[in-house]
């Protein structure tokens, strides 16, 4: 169990520090979410004409 806990730490830790702040990791699923909305229109044969690129600027 603990080793399990010390695996599941390591990975969050790897996974959080290569953004460097909160912001950055907050605008990593803002592009994702973005990626996927986009993806699912070209796949229902819709689009947005809306479409925002990039992550805000704090």
């Amino acid at each position: 169990m603990k080793s399990l806990l010390l695996i599941a730490a390591v990975i969050t830790a790897s996974l959080l520090s290569s953004c460097n702040t909160t912001i950055g990791f907050g605008r990593d699923l803002r592009l994702l979410g973005e990626g996927m909305e986009k993806s699912a229109n070209k796949v229902q044969g819709g689009g947005s004409s809306d479409d925002t690129y990039g992550a805000p600027v704090y």
